[in-house]
């Protein structure tokens, strides 16, 4: 029940916008909180917590406290019949809300990587986070051609505003980018994929060309960040398995097959783009120079993102010890804003600035423990992981890289849906080994002994 109801809900909180509302992100919340009320009673009935691995979320707990203790007021007072509270957040409220939003997301992590124990439930939370990616883009595939009038099945959903059921086109990428990696990688990396190779393909040309139609460039040049960080992954790949494959026929047969895959990916890669995206994404790529260029704009509204990080870098400066508040960058950052008023950004457009601003050096602090985690896991994962589980970690890999280098310009892991995907590629790479075989050479080694 724990197992599949975590399944259930990583499906159905992309469907209202992302869960971008205060009642979607709630339902979202109440069902991870009931799912860890059930997990007690297990643990009682049972009589054994046995987590696994979980030194990606240490940090995301800590960072759920930093947001608590933030959203705490020392003092009120009364300034011309407002009550004005004193703390360290801009917005208490919000950042006590980040806060809940935060524990939520690691308690899903924490209970996939406890209760994925077995290749049969490996295999459904992938084909769960692939089945939403998919769902999104053939939607907003059908969206974006047959939308005429605002509120298409979504009431938000306006005419030539967003994609899929995103509100903003961008972060239709960042559910695609989870996904793609863990396709990339079963597509390359897993030697028995035989005719599942060619579902793999498909879904891999249906991800790409909606992310194509929706223009996002930031997404485009994850997704092809992606595909190189993949071929590198299968040249070490190659190198592993020369160490323990003698078939030098076998081997040539799948560095051909391989080779000729890639080829394809590549060929319908650039073809889609220039007959998908043509002059609409090659023009928002030529535009894109104007968002980090010092050209000053007549209007003065600062909505550049090279306005908006200068400012968020003006804030970090003003609070450098614990920030401004997670969830409080809204309320603070107009004092730090050079602009006319007419437009006032609501995040920072850069999650590791924003990061920075709202959680000052505890929060950089905070980040470093996550980085570093998270090469000691990639590396434990690559070392112990066999067979099926091991593609996955490194198609995991693939997807946070991904993740992580769209973030440089956008905030998609703000959105519900897309922070609880990334978390569940978190949960691939902690994931105790389900295939208690010693790998490959480590076999061969203890055999010698």
């Amino acid at each position: 029940m724990i197992f599949y109801g975590l399944i259930s809900v990583l499906i159905f909180t992309p469907l209202p916008y992302g869960s971008v509302e205060p009642w979607s992100q709630a339902v979202f919340e109440c069902a991870i909180f009931a799912l860890a009320f059930l997990w007690c009673i297990h643990t009682i009935l049972n009589g054994s917590w046995s987590p696994g691995e979980l030194r990606l979320f240490f940090p995301l707990i800590a960072l759920a406290v930093l947001a608590t203790w933030q959203s705490l007021s020392w003092s009120q007072s009364d300034i011309a019949g407002v009550r004005v509270v004193n703390g360290l957040s801009a917005d208490g409220f919000e950042s006590w809300i980040f806060a809940l939003r935060l524990l939520a997301l690691t308690i899903a992590g924490v209970i996939a990587v406890r209760f994925t124990r077995n290749s049969l439930r490996l295999t459904i939370l992938v084909s769960a986070i692939i089945f939403i990616a998919i769902t999104s883009a053939v939607f907003g595939i059908v969206r974006l051609t047959m939308q005429h009038t605002d509120g298409f099945l979504l009431s938000s959903l306006h005419t030539g505003g967003g994609f899929s059921q995103f509100i903003n086109k961008n972060h239709f990428a960042f559910i695609v980018e989870p996904a793609m990696g863990l396709l990339i990688a079963m597509t390359l990396l897993r030697r028995d994929a035989g005719q599942r190779r060619l579902f793999y393909v498909s879904a891999i040309i249906l991800l790409w060309a909606a992310l194509v139609m929706s223009r996002s460039r930031g997404g485009v040049l994850a997704v092809t960040a992606e595909m190189i960080v993949a071929a590198l992954m299968f040249v070490y790949s190659g190198k592993s398995r020369r160490t323990v494959e003698n078939n030098w026929t076998r081997r040539a047969r799948t560095v051909a097959v391989t080779a000729i895959t890639v080829a394809a990916i590549l060929v319908i890669i650039t073809t889609t783009m220039i007959w998908l995206g043509g002059d609409q994404l090659s023009t928002g790529v030529e535009t894109a120079t104007t968002e980090i260029t010092s050209d000053a704009s007549d209007a003065h509204e600062g909505a550049r993102r090279r306005d908006i990080w200068r400012a968020t870098m003006r804030m970090a400066r003003a609070h450098p010890i614990a920030g401004a508040g997670f969830g409080g960058y809204w309320a603070e950052i107009p004092v730090y804003h050079d602009a006319s008023g007419v437009l006032t950004p609501q995040q920072a457009h850069n999650d590791y600035l924003e990061l920075l601003a709202s959680g000052g050096v505890i929060g950089a602090a905070l980040f470093v423990w996550f980085a570093v985690a998270l090469i000691q896991q990639c590396r434990h994962a690559a070392q112990a992981f066999n067979g099926l589980q091991r593609v996955i970690a490194f198609g995991s890999i693939i997807g946070i890289f991904g993740v992580a280098l769209h973030s440089l310009v956008e905030f998609g892991l703000h959105i519900t849906a897309n922070a609880l995907a990334f978390v569940m590629l978190l949960s691939l790479l902690s994931l105790n080994n389900l295939n208690q075989r010693p790998a490959p050479q480590a076999h061969r080694t203890a055999a010698f002994n």
